[in-house]
């Protein structure tokens, strides 16, 4: 029997278009981006919830978070890196109300990084082409 996943969503996140769509970029982008968006998509997460304002700094954070968390969940995409696990699970299990909103800062994360890596190597390719900028100088 062949299952129809067109009308069900497989993920929870999929339940709220903004929130998919940054997943999926968030999911396309590279390790170090992901985790500077895990990073701020927690400060927001605190920032809507209090519950989490007992904590002092992110480890602390990530640590309690962990704790809660089913140790075998390892198959996601999100599971590689404990920051991002750690941001995703908190925003899994926020209220669907700031899951909303905490969606729309997601995502105006997510596209403001990719639009200052993309500036970032097109300032490299400009630099290049005017013999200012060697592909090997990790200054940049």
């Amino acid at each position: 029997m062949r299952e129809d996943f067109n009308n069900k969503q497989r993920r929870w996140y999929d339940k709220d278009p903004i929130l998919s769509r940054s997943m999926k970029t968030l999911e396309a982008s590279d390790d170090e981006t992901q985790i500077k968006v895990a990073l701020n998509l927690i400060k927001i997460i605190v920032e809507h919830n209090l519950a989490f304002s007992e904590y002092t700094d992110v480890n602390d954070i990530i640590n309690a978070v962990e704790e809660g968390m089913d140790s075998t969940a390892n198959s996601r995409w999100y599971d590689i890196d404990r920051t991002v696990r750690a941001a995703i699970n908190m925003l899994e299990n926020t209220p669907p109300d700031t899951q909303k909103i905490i969606a729309k800062e997601m995502a105006k994360i997510v596209i403001d990084k990719i639009k200052e890596d993309k500036d970032i190597e097109e300032l490299k390719r400009e630099l290049e082409q005017q013999g200012l900028f060697d592909d090997s100088d990790e200054s940049l």
